[in-house]
């Protein structure tokens, strides 16, 4: 893909969303124990930036990204602190219908299957703005006008098309516009490329990044592809079995690593580390938080793994100034 679309900003602001300790428990198939799908995970989301939450499937990126939504399954349980602008979405009697879609929204994986098939690409994206009274002349107008700023060619006619006579590009276009109707200030794009060709990847990474610079947006980026992290996002928070093993500012976490999964994440993808290196193929299976290990749920893949590994949880600490890993050794893995 290139060069990164803009170098990594720094920002001192207070964040947008603040996550601390964040944990959700999901109840187990056929009874028992629920299972912590996402434990303890902390991080900010500063205003106009963008965060990548990186890790495999099953990592706890995407119940992540729906905890701060709300669309958390309906038996889901929620514990620590979710804070949008300074007020704590994880509190009972928050106005939901007040946040989503106006304040955050979230543009999904799949187009194809988020969006209604029986009602057209206007009707959908001008719900938001129906619903906030608008008369439907301006709405047409606001919703031609939507589509237009996020590419879709011949707006007008596009209106009246449903989702299955769009390209995959278009439909993923038309997402964009339906979560920018609300004018949010955060969006949570949930591999928002997954299903593109490479071309087209490119195409709405750049359009995501304009669009986020024009408005001032912050973005919380959740991908497995550290191609797309290292080209768009600031920050890093990279997850493995429901666990944040180290967040920092994206470039250095690519370069350097400070947890032995990142290593290894970024030794398999070569156009990451470099563009004639081979890749190098993460061993074993990923842990899950159904399955996850004793001590560091990464040992038993790790090439570092020493018994106090397989005993003890390790904590998430500073290892540089605004860099935090969850490795007993992180010292010895940015140093090697």
């Amino acid at each position: 893909m290139g060069e990164p679309l803009t170098a990594p900003r720094a920002t001192t602001a207070a964040p947008l969303l603040r996550a601390d300790g964040l944990t959700v428990d999901l109840p187990a198939p056929g009874g028992g124990e629920p299972v912590r799908v996402v434990d303890g995970v902390t991080f900010d989301v500063p205003a106009g930036t963008t965060v990548g939450l990186i890790g495999e499937s099953g990592s706890g990126k995407t119940m992540t990204a729906l905890a701060v939504i709300g669309l958390l399954p309906e038996r889901a349980a929620t514990g620590g602190e979710l804070a949008w602008r300074g007020e704590n979405l994880l509190r009972p009697g928050t106005d939901w219908h007040r946040v989503r879609g106006h304040e955050i929204a979230m543009i999904f994986q799949d187009p194809l299957a988020a969006l209604n098939p029986s009602l057209t690409i206007g009707r959908q994206v001008g719900e938001i703005l129906r619903r906030a009274g608008r008369p439907r002349a301006e709405v047409r107008r606001a919703v031609a006008d939507l589509l237009d700023r996020v590419g879709v060619p011949d707006p007008v006619r596009r209106m009246d098309a449903y989702p299955h006579e769009l390209s995959g590009g278009l439909r993923q276009r038309a997402m964009i516009a339906l979560a920018l109707a609300g004018s949010p200030s955060l969006l949570l794009a949930d591999e928002p490329t997954t299903a593109l060709d490479v071309t087209v990847q490119a195409r709405i990474l750049r359009l995501l990044r304009s669009i986020q610079q024009e408005q001032g947006l912050a973005m919380l980026l959740v991908s497995h592809d550290l191609r797309v992290v290292a080209h768009v996002a600031d920050e890093a928070v990279v997850m493995y079995a429901g666990r944040v093993a180290e967040r920092g500012p994206a470039g250095a976490t690519l370069r350097r690593p400070a947890h032995p999964y990142t290593r290894a994440l970024v030794a398999s993808v070569p156009a990451v580390r470099t563009r004639t290196a081979l890749a190098d193929p993460l061993p074993g299976a990923p842990a899950t938080p159904a399955n996850r290990p004793s001590g560091c749920a990464f040992h038993p893949r790790c090439s570092l793994a020493r018994d106090r590994c397989r005993i003890e949880v390790p904590r998430t600490r500073e290892v540089e100034p605004g860099r935090w890993s969850a490795c007993h050794f992180a010292e010895e893995v940015i140093g090697s």
